[in-house]
């Protein structure tokens, strides 16, 4: 949540907490922010438990954070392990160092290859021509 907080802005924060609220009224502010915190995360546990309960024992290993579209769409796509789409073996072919220092990717290399051995060689009867991903 606050990572992006570095130590000098947390000092500068602790400074003005001082300045603003005195060293006698800071410890009971927060103390105060402490309990609002407990408060609202136990309503939030009690809110889960109460829907995990109402939606019954088919939703038992229901987890909140499938609702995160990310999360949904990665664990639709993906899947339980299994790869029904093939995005593991496109995953395995892709090769993103080479494709940030402007190299062409294997399978476009040996793709290249073949266009570049046959040039204008004529395609047989549904054969498709070869496709240059730079060209489009």
């Amino acid at each position: 949540m606050f990572s992006d907080i570095g130590g000098l802005e947390v000092v500068t924060l602790a400074i003005m907490a001082i300045v603003i609220f005195g060293p006698d009224k800071l410890p009971k502010l927060i103390q105060d922010a402490m309990g609002f915190i407990r408060k609202i995360r136990s309503f939030a546990d009690s809110a889960k438990e109460d829907i995990r309960s109402e939606l019954g024992p088919d939703f038992k290993d229901f987890d909140f954070e499938d609702l995160n579209p990310k999360t949904f769409v990665r664990k639709q796509l993906i899947g339980n392990g299994d790869d029904p789409l093939g995005f593991k073996e496109l995953k395995d072919g892709l090769d993103l160092k080479s494709a940030l220092n402007g190299e062409p990717a294997p399978a476009a290399a040996n793709l290249a290859k073949t266009a570049a051995g046959s040039p204008g060689a004529p395609l047989s009867p549904g054969e498709r021509p070869p496709f240059d991903p730079d060209a489009t």
